[in-house]
């Protein structure tokens, strides 16, 4: 077997809507996943790799509006790029932790991306290749969304990535963000709620009162403190364990203080953000234990969510 074949598929999805409805599903598939051939696309349904409201699809089905459209596609390796600007916050010989700007991916969304924090890592520490769980996301621990900045933990042989990802499952792991959002938020508190995907929008998770049967929720829970308040807004230091994808946004969204330009849950537009939202992974450490040394590392807050808060010192 060739090491193409090897390659774990790449899942890939995306929402039809309006502009799409009604059309045929490879047309559909050519437009939705940007960098795939026709001849590509079409071995693609040959092979029943493309799927739609749970069952497979023939090229020349329509697809309606609000269907989840998913590819299951080989891999493409991932390209070291040593071009893409990289700031190495710790380094040890089983950890790298990286400050991650806010537009660059983690690893890349899609097939066609060739600027991610990975291919960055990748140049500087060829030897994360082969590690992690996925080719296309070498020594990466964890993520954050495109639109966050802050720290992001790798590590540089496959037993440090098996012993974080332990570390991080088990709590052990200490994870720090800062947010903006309005300045009415109370000087303290913590949320616990079962967060689970939005039915209504894929893009989402929600707050759940009681668990639903597909068994997808998550009991998350999130501490905060206001830290500055200034310019009409408050910047928050919040903690988590074990976060669940969009776990900070969507609690803050449900408290009803959205973070300043994060658009998908309601956040208030600003120009000084530019096309990112005011989320910043700020602090991350481990005190290691007798196997290996821990590590630490802390990112200041971007020059973009400090001008939302004017000269600050309100609080």
């Amino acid at each position: 077997m060739s090491h193409e074949q090897q390659r774990e598929p790449e899942s890939l999805s995306a929402l039809i809507e309006d502009e799409l409805a009604g059309q045929r599903a490879d047309a559909a598939v050519l437009r939705s996943f940007p960098g795939f051939s026709r001849k590509e696309v079409k071995e693609l349904f040959e092979a029943g790799r493309v799927r739609g409201a749970g069952r497979r699809l023939k090229k020349g089905d329509r697809v309606e509006r609000g269907m989840e459209l998913r590819v299951e596609a080989p891999s493409v390796p991932i390209t070291p790029d040593a071009s893409i600007p990289l700031e190495v916050l710790f380094e040890s010989s089983d950890f790298v932790i990286a400050n991650k700007p806010a537009g660059l991916p983690t690893a890349p969304l899609v097939r066609t991306d060739t600027r991610s924090l990975a291919a960055a890592l990748l140049a500087r520490y060829p030897e994360m290749l082969g590690v992690g769980f996925r080719e296309r996301e070498p020594g990466l621990v964890h993520r954050l969304d495109n639109e966050t900045s802050g720290v992001v933990l790798a590590a540089r042989n496959q037993h440090a990535f098996r012993r974080a990802r332990e570390l991080v499952e088990s709590s052990l792991v200490e994870k720090r963000y800062l947010a903006v959002v309005a300045a009415g938020l109370p000087d303290t508190g913590e949320l616990e709620t079962l967060l689970g995907p939005d039915p209504g929008d894929p893009r989402r998770v929600r707050v759940y009162a009681e668990a639903p049967d597909d068994g997808y929720t998550k009991l998350s829970h999130t501490r905060y403190r206001v830290v500055e308040r200034g310019g009409g807004f408050a910047l928050v230091e919040l903690s988590v364990e074990r976060a669940f994808r969009h776990q900070i946004r969507a609690h803050l969204a449900h408290l009803g203080f959205p973070i300043v330009g994060d658009a998908l849950y309601g956040g208030p537009a600003r120009a000084e953000l530019h096309a990112r939202h005011a989320l910043h992974g700020s602090y991350i450490a481990w005190a290691g234990d007798a196997a290996r040394p821990g590590f630490r590392a802390e990112a200041g807050l971007p020059a973009e969510l400090r001008a939302l808060l004017g000269g600050g010192g309100d609080a």
